[in-house]
């Protein structure tokens, strides 16, 4: 009996996360790697091809990703190239699956194709990671500041950014 639990346990003992052998042969020129580690999958893909990319994870129905919970900036530097990454954080609520899609953006370049069309939750997020990185996401419906006064000069989480402020 324990080894037929054994068994069990190992054939699903990620299923949070969905079979990337699926996107992997779909979308062969838009991603550039699947990253499976910790039990957690991350598409790394290019701006191009992004949201046929992500309106297919959505309306796939093996799939499903029906909810953006987040959208994260990540500044790896003023001497990294490319120097920013658009990481989004996307749930299936009817399979019950995560799945994380990051963007890597060149500094003189920051801007990746808005996802207000896809999920309509990307509207605050999308302004939050402008307003902070300075990422620009092309079609986006409103896109101005919404933490920091409109007049604000700089973006307070990239890395160059002075401690104490300008």
């Amino acid at each position: 009996m324990s080894q037929n639990l054994e068994q069990t346990q190992n054939t699903t003992r990620y299923p949070r996360y969905a079979d990337a052998s699926l996107i992997r042969s779909r979308f062969t020129g838009a991603v550039e790697e699947i990253i499976e580690a910790a039990s957690e999958i991350t598409l790394v893909a290019k701006r191009e091809g992004l949201a046929e990319l992500m309106t297919w994870l959505r309306d796939e129905p093996s799939l499903r990703f029906n909810y953006l919970s987040d959208i994260s900036g990540v500044d790896l530097g003023e001497f990294a190239s490319p120097r920013f990454a658009v990481a989004y954080h996307l749930y299936s609520l009817d399979h019950n699956h995560r799945l994380r899609v990051k963007v890597f953006l060149e500094e003189d370049d920051a801007r990746v194709p808005t996802m207000w069309n896809v999920w309509k939750s990307s509207n605050w997020l999308e302004r939050e990671v402008y307003d902070m990185f300075g990422v620009t996401f092309d079609g986006h419906p409103d896109l101005r500041r919404i933490l920091m006064p409109a007049d604000y000069d700089g973006h307070p989480l990239r890395k160059d950014f002075p401690i104490k402020g300008y």
